[in-house]
């Protein structure tokens, strides 16, 4: 069945199809998920969570852009909802923490994606939600401030910290939880 039958179909309710839709896309689904989670039973929880909406709002897709695009923004928003709900403590703004903290290449080719992607696990929720949404998915510092409920200077304050922080972590080579995929 081709995308579009899919999503008529899903639109429609159909079981089957909502089954298939999960199967073709729940480990891309589950990355973005990961990269917002604190380890993989949050990110498991927030992917079912995120089909959940989707199979809810699919009728709301009018065809116009990607739907995986769509999925994915789905499934990143389910997952700062989560820490919206917990009502963490906005890091305010310092300027010191303005300097640059630039990772250097090689100390990236050093480091495999599981132990890179463990490592933003282990960040502070709102450093590792103005991280993942700046550095990974390309918004703006605006962007980042207006969907978190927090201000420019604190997104720019947060990325740093978030930067400073994956550096001592790439430079000592701290331990951390291989992030791997269970199933779901």
């Amino acid at each position: 069945m081709n995308l579009d039958n899919l999503i008529k179909a899903c639109k429609k309710n159909d079981r089957a199809a909502q089954s298939t839709l999960f199967e073709q896309y729940k480990d891309t689904l589950y990355f973005v998920s990961l990269k917002y989670s604190r380890n993989e039973a949050e990110a498991e929880d927030n992917l079912h969570d995120a089909f959940m909406v989707i199979f809810e709002k699919i009728s709301t897709f009018k065809n116009k852009g990607s739907f995986e695009g769509w999925m994915k923004r789905i499934t990143m928003f389910k997952a700062i909802d989560r820490y919206k709900k917990n009502k963490y403590i906005p890091t305010e703004f310092e300027d010191n923490l303005m300097e640059d903290t630039s990772v250097t290449e090689s100390e990236f080719t050093a480091t495999t994606l599981d132990v890179l992607l463990g490592y933003i696990q282990q960040l502070p929720d709102q450093y590792r939600l103005v991280f993942n949404m700046y550095q990974l998915d390309g918004y703006t510092h605006k962007e980042v401030a207006h969907h978190l409920g927090i201000s420019e200077g604190t997104s720019k304050s947060n990325y740093h910290r978030a930067k400073q922080l994956l550096r001592q972590k790439l430079t000592n080579g701290q331990p951390t939880q291989k992030a791997q995929h269970h199933g779901t």
